[in-house]
């Protein structure tokens, strides 16, 4: 015994050690020196308290390479992520689970545009440059730095990174902030078996010269393109954009008579966070900005002098187009001036532990096909997808370099109207009092009669785009009368008398931030912070109050009249220790199930999760009658409007008694709705604890300023898949008290203190100080310095 317990022993002291061992060879070195190649002078790096980098150089070259190094350190997983996402090339570490997106993400061309955009860049400008440094910082990391445990766990080697790798991320932002792939094949499908009525009840308008397709009433609808593409962004192991706020408030409306600035982008939910924060610091440069993976240059930033940032301006800038084959050749297809051959794209996906898997892809002159690719599109007519992404000449690196090197308000205009996608509202404030919004996205007109929202003729030529909008056109303002700006991926005004086709997302966001910022005229940078956690709902009232109009009071129970009584009694807010939020969520969910799912059968799942029905919802609720309220499966019987609402308050009820029991004030919102951050890795039972953060209870909900989006399903659980990937608040009375805070930490290094050390704070709405400040940033403990090798 004595003899089996020394072994044992002995095991767990050299566990012990090998742990010690790993754990400081792994983890990212924030004190001492390192030598790095083609460096011009020494680089001093200072971490503060919640590990961000404020790099101390003397030109930008340097500054950049030190920053390659510094963050693929803390993020070169994440950075291995997506370039891998974007071409299509995730199997190869995660096998045939992931080969639907390798095959969705290899077809959309966006490596055949950066290899396009890349031939043409000129290596002389200064963005390039500044590029190639970074790039080669974390280049230099992989050849000397320490592994990440992943890249262990997965069993795959570093590999140099390049500019088509920067591009690729480009791609996958753009890509990721279209809808048009979730709702055009649903209402394509509702137009074609339902007919006209039923989409206008969509508020999709059609025309009669816009109905491509043959009717079919009565039938159930099914879109495999959209349900297919709406899993693969549900599985996918980067965060995807979904959407966002900002306001930018003018000296006017603020006490201290300075601009008041706020952003806090939507965006998955992931560990590591979206987010990278660094301050570079030179003679002739200063800012402090929030990167991507892979992004040499900040698409959030601020500095003493002005401050940027972005919501979604969730533009259509994708259209489907149905090609006609030639009758005897299936290479071939049919344009206003004949018959043209596909160009083919041959494709090969690397797929761990099985053999590869190679397939051709047809391109037309609008698109490549997604036949063939999305395995489950089952319809014979050729289905091209046409992209602005992949259309026009690719700026954004060019364009995020000068939103950061702007001068003034001019300078910056200019930068940002370069870019074609993906579509943005582009937010400023600057330390002159200016304040303005740009709507950037290369625009375009096709003709009247045409709805995007279908899926176009591409044969005739009818259909094509008529011209592409000067960016004069694009919606904006500068310093206008109201003296505040605001983005909440809503609908803006109309251009030339008409409205942009797109996918806004309903009004409650952006009513209840207008309601706010009318509402005074002293804002301080307190009321901002306490501003974007709101949680408040303004236009969930009235819904209530047009579904208990029709509700039938004299059939509920006792207990369904308290409930219902709840619901009058709510503002719409959505906070942890709230009953309310629980079955109004609830009440939704019948209410949708009761009026789409007979038609829209296995399409409903997505339908429910898109804008679209975001946006319809408050309609459809004060409507009287309706199309969609008469089931179909019923024959001899038509549905009103009071048999749906009766249905669905008495269906919630009965649902949340079974599943949180019978005491309806125990069913409080943070019950229901919690917050984790999930690494791929973290999808193993075993290793969840080590990589994934939470999950934790949280406040927030749909549509609201803190706006905490979950997927809408039967479960009646509400797990947060998206929400402020950033919450930052720039006061130019005080540039020095800034604040900021990400929903986990610096870091995607489980080794590293940074990991997960914010996540509190945000989880309770507070913030960081945003140090720009030389003497405060030098009195930091943490010192790392880059010499010339």
């Amino acid at each position: 015994m004595k003899k089996i317990l020394k072994v044992i022993s002995f095991v767990i002291i050299a566990i012990l050690i090998i742990g010690f061992f790993t754990f400081h060879s792994l983890k990212p070195q924030y004190n001492g020196e390192i030598s790095l190649n083609n460096l011009n002078e020494k680089v001093t790096v200072y971490y503060d308290s919640i590990g961000v980098p404020h790099i101390y150089a003397q030109n930008e070259l340097d500054a950049q390479r030190a920053l390659g190094y510094v963050h693929a350190q803390d993020r070169l997983w994440q950075m291995e992520l997506m370039r891998r996402l974007a071409a299509g090339r995730l199997s190869e570490l995660f096998g045939d689970v992931t080969l639907e997106t390798d095959k969705l993400f290899s077809s959309l061309g966006i490596e055949e545009a950066a290899e396009e955009t890349i031939a043409n860049l000129d290596p002389n400008t200064e963005a390039y440059q500044l590029t190639m440094a970074y790039l080669d910082g974390i280049n230099q990391f992989i050849q000397e730095g320490p592994t990440p445990i992943e890249f262990y766990l997965l069993g795959i080697d570093k590999s140099p990174y390049s500019l088509k790798d920067v591009y690729n991320v480009y791609g996958y932002m753009a890509f990721s902030f279209a809808s048009a792939y979730k709702v055009d094949p649903v209402v394509t499908e509702v137009s074609k078996k339902l007919g006209s009525a039923y989409v206008d009840e969509l508020n999709i308008p059609l025309s009669e010269k816009s109905a491509l397709l043959r009717t079919e009433k009565g039938a159930v609808i099914s879109s495999a393109m959209a349900e297919t593409a709406h899993q693969i962004f549900e599985t996918l192991p980067i965060s995807p954009f979904i959407g966002s706020n900002s306001w930018v408030i003018g000296p006017e409306k603020t006490k201290n008579g300075k601009v008041l600035f706020a952003n806090d982008p939507h965006i998955g939910f992931s560990q590591p966070a979206v987010w990278y924060a660094a301050h570079i610091h030179t003679p002739s440069y200063e800012m402090y900005g929030y990167h991507l993976a892979l992004t040499p240059f900040p698409l959030l930033g601020h500095n003493r002098e002005k401050a940027f940032g972005l919501t979604m301006f969730a533009n259509d800038d994708i259209d489907f187009y149905v090609e006609e084959n030639h009758p005897k050749d299936s290479m071939q297809y049919k344009t206003p001036d004949g018959y043209e051959r596909y160009a083919l794209r041959e494709k090969h996906i690397a797929v761990k532990d099985k053999d590869t898997v190679s397939y051709t892809i047809k391109v037309s002159r609008h698109g490549p096909l997604l036949n063939g690719v999305i395995r489950q599109i089952i319809d014979e007519r050729p289905i091209a997808m046409d992209w602005i992404y992949t259309k026009k000449s690719n700026q954004l690196m060019q364009a995020s370099y000068g939103m950061g090197h702007a001068k003034n308000i001019n300078e910056f205009k200019k930068n940002v109207s370069t870019i074609h996608a993906p579509g943005l509202n582009v937010m400023y404030g600057d330390a002159k009092n200016n304040i303005a919004w740009f709507a950037v996205g290369q625009l375009y007109e096709l003709a009247d009669s045409v709805s995007t929202k279908v899926f176009l003729d591409g044969a005739s030529g009818k259909h094509e785009k008529q011209r592409y909008l000067p960016f004069e056109e694009n919606p904006q303002a500068i310093n206008p009368a109201k003296h505040y700006v605001y983005s909440a991926n809503n609908q803006p005004d109309s251009i030339n008398g008409k409205f942009y086709p797109g996918y806004y997302r309903a009004e409650d966001r952006a009513k209840r931030i207008a309601m706010l910022l009318d509402a005074k005229n002293d804002f301080t940078k307190e009321d901002v912070m306490k501003m974007i956690n709101d949680v408040t709902n303004p236009v969930v009232p009235q819904i209530i109050d047009n579904f208990t109009a029709a509700l039938p009071t004299d059939a509920l129970t006792s207990e369904e009249k308290k409930a219902l009584m709840l619901l009058q009694d709510w503002d719409g807010s959505y906070t942890k220790e709230a009953v309310a939020p629980t079955l109004y969520a609830r009440l939704i969910y019948e209410f949708l199930t009761q009026t789409y799912h007979d038609e829209m059968g296995s399409t409903f799942d997505v339908f429910i999760n898109t804008s679209l029905q975001q946006k319809v919802l408050a309609v459809q609720m004060a409507r009287d009658s309706s199309v969609w309220w008469d089931n179909i499966t019923t024959k001899d019987y038509k549905e009103s409007k009071a048999d749906i609402v009766t249905a669905s308050f008495k269906n919630a009820i009965t649902f949340l008694k079974k599943q949180l029991g019978a005491n309806m004030q125990t069913w409080q919102w943070k019950r229901v709705h919690t917050l984790e951050h999930q690494h791929p890795i973290g999808q193993k039972a075993l290793l969840r604890p080590y990589f994934n953060v939470g999950p934790f209870e949280i406040n927030g909900g749909p549509q609201v300023i803190n706006n905490m989006n979950y997927k809408m399903d039967s479960t009646g659980y509400y797990k947060v898949t998206a929400g402020p990937s950033n919450r930052r608040v720039v006061d130019f009375s005080n540039i020095e008290e800034s604040m900021g805070v990400i929903p986990t930490g610096q870091s995607g290094n489980q080794f590293s203190p940074h990991y997960k050390d914010q996540t509190d704070r945000y989880n309770k709405g507070e913030f960081y100080q945003l140090l720009i400040n030389s003497e405060v940033i030098k009195q930091q403990k943490n010192k790392l310095i880059f010499t010339k090798k």
